[in-house]
């Protein structure tokens, strides 16, 4: 499906969101360096792991609220308060006061408000795309992202070091301008018929039929496992912004990156992982929509498995170098694990949520990532604890239960689809 021929809410948040994840991407990977000087290794593991609780609460929040309310007023409100925090933790970090603690609260309130777009963000496309087009829409907008990774780091190595204050301004400021766009160029999604359905609703009823939602969720045996195998593979992608940047700027001394004649480029800690978490970036930019319509030739549950193996693998590569260019082979691998399923997973959740249920079957979705991040942060202490190479190697098995749990829930995906076109 070509980008000319999408709805245009779609065309305003490619746009709009590309460039509010430029500047995200400006100074996030280097929030827990600042975070691991600010409170120390172990202290800071653990805050991260308090703030996500909060992001978790957040997202289950975000489902209910994308079906009742709207996709659209949940993505104007969530992109206000993030602005909001941004411009906080602009003034915590300002040359005129400085204060870790308040920008670590401005960091949580960022993550709450995320967690409530997404599932707002993602019920909007599958409400406006059909069901053979969304694979290929929801790469174009994970490529997108990526692109902001490629772009964000290069540019945050000179601006978030240097004029910090004014970058999270910045940020701050396109959060609610994109806000703002929301609010006057797009439409709401949401179909006629949940709207009407859920209008008739008690106030006092929200939390019971919240309850009653995640319930039957929670017993849909496929979707569960799904969820589950996703939380412990997020155990590995998770640590390109958490263990990588502690592991590469503590273990990575000042290497020759090329040398040519008369003229070399050397690189740090830092730098090293600038560079691998750019080349990430653009081999996703690059990448995912052809490696998306590779995957799509074969079958979905050899995928799913292979992405963790992969996954898996990266692990060990990254625990057995500090060589940057075993660095940057164990990247490609990492990469390709991530790419795999990059466009699957939305369309394999549309698949499998009934229409009326949709935001509540994304925002459980996403407890993929958000209760993922909300354990992977413990990496970190584990370093002091049992050492860069154990941990490495405790991910890489956790990846490996995730690929037999893959194997297992389309193994149960088969019967189900098997006993219900018999019964019909």
């Amino acid at each position: 499906m070509r980008i000319r021929d999408w709805d245009r809410n779609l065309k305003v948040r490619l746009f709009g969101e590309a460039l509010m994840n430029i500047t995200f991407w400006m100074f996030f990977p280097f929030l827990t360096i600042y975070f691991a000087e600010s409170f120390g290794k172990g202290k800071a593991g653990f805050l991260i792991i308090f703030s996500q609780i909060f992001s978790v609460a957040a997202n289950l929040l975000g489902g209910y609220f994308a079906d009742t309310f709207g996709r659209k007023r949940m993505m104007v409100l969530s992109s206000l308060g993030q602005g909001a925090a941004f411009l906080l933790f602009a003034a915590a970090v300002s040359p005129w006061f400085t204060s870790p603690v308040v920008g670590f609260i401005s960091f949580t309130i960022v993550g709450m408000f995320s967690s409530i777009y997404w599932p707002a963000s993602q019920a909007m496309i599958a409400d406006v795309v059909d069901e053979k087009d969304r694979s290929s829409v929801f790469a174009v907008f994970y490529t997108s992202i990526n692109i902001a990774v490629v772009i964000g780091p290069i540019l945050g190595a000179i601006f978030y070091v240097n004029y910090r204050f004014y970058l999270l301004l910045a940020v701050g400021i396109i959060c609610i301008l994109l806000a703002l766009v929301l609010a006057k160029m797009t439409r709401e999604t949401l179909p006629p018929k949940i709207k009407a359905d859920q209008t008739k609703e008690k106030w006092y009823a929200f939390l019971l039929n919240q309850v009653a939602d995640y319930k039957v969720i929670i017993k849909d045996r496929v979707f569960l496992l799904f969820i589950v195998a996703g939380v412990l593979s997020a155990q590995t992608f998770m640590q390109l912004d958490l263990l990588f940047p502690v592991y590469t700027e503590e273990k990575v001394q000042n290497q020759t990156l090329f040398d040519l004649g008369n003229w070399s480029f050397s690189v740090n800690g830092e730098q090293a992982f600038g560079l691998i978490l750019s080349e990430n970036g653009l081999l996703v930019a690059l990448l995912t929509v052809f490696v998306t319509k590779w995957m799509t030739k074969y079958r979905e549950r050899d995928v799913f498995i292979l992405s963790s193996l992969a996954f898996g693998v990266s692990m060990i590569m990254f625990s057995q170098t500090t060589w940057i260019w075993g660095l940057i082979t164990a990247m490609a691998v990492f990469t390709l694990g991530e790419l795999m399923t990059a466009g699957l997973q939305q369309s394999f959740i549309s698949s499998l949520a009934p229409d009326n249920m949709r935001g509540q079957y994304f925002a459980a979705a996403s407890l993929r990532y958000t209760l993922g991040r909300t354990i992977a942060p413990i990496s970190i202490p584990l370093t002091v604890w049992i050492g860069y190479q154990w941990t490495f190697y405790i991910l890489c098995f956790l990846a490996v239960i995730s690929a037999m749990l893959y194997g297992w829930m389309f193994k149960l995906h088969e019967r189900n689809r098997v006993t219900n076109s018999s019964t019909t």
